[in-house]
């Protein structure tokens, strides 16, 4: 093959190259398959309530694989940034027999894309009582597998008469 040959071959295949870039662009992006929100919502709901027992039966290693590595809670006026901040400040939550509160989830909602969701309920101190409500955010780390990334609770107010 001569060197002119080779050169004419080569524009040839760069043609076909660039016409199939060309099509490529124009066709629909591939489709995802449909994300069965409900399921994930029961799967947050489900991680929700297991993150919640973890603090009723004091259980502080369980409690702690929920928690993101970047995870951000709000504790009053302060932020506590990354597992291991947030696990130090709510370690003290651990040191009594009896769970100081408890939550559970009352409200879910995950994204179309199945990889964020947010849970909310109510807070119950250890007599029962509805102190306040907490809001979480949820990233699917894995199928099936949700770790808190945000929380915060809010103080109920009560109204005067």
């Amino acid at each position: 093959m001569t060197k002119r040959q080779a050169s004419a071959a080569l524009r040839r295949l760069l043609s076909l190259v660039a016409c199939a870039l060309a099509l490529a662009a124009c066709m629909p992006a591939a489709v995802k398959p449909a994300v069965d929100v409900r399921q994930l919502q029961d799967q947050v709901a489900a991680t929700e309530r297991a993150f919640a027992q973890a603090m009723a039966e004091r259980n502080f290693a369980a409690f702690s694989a929920f928690v993101a590595d970047e995870a951000v809670f709000f504790s009053g006026k302060k932020q506590l940034h990354g597992k291991a901040e947030v696990t130090a400040a709510w370690h003290r939550f651990f040191a009594t027999p009896a769970a100081p509160f408890s939550w559970q989830p009352e409200t879910v909602e995950v994204l179309a894309s199945g990889t964020l969701a947010l849970s909310t309920g109510p807070v119950r101190d250890d007599q029962g009582r509805l102190v306040a409500t907490f809001t979480s955010i949820w990233r699917q780390q894995a199928p099936g597998v949700w770790r808190i990334v945000f929380d915060k609770g809010n103080d109920v107010c009560v109204p005067t008469p």
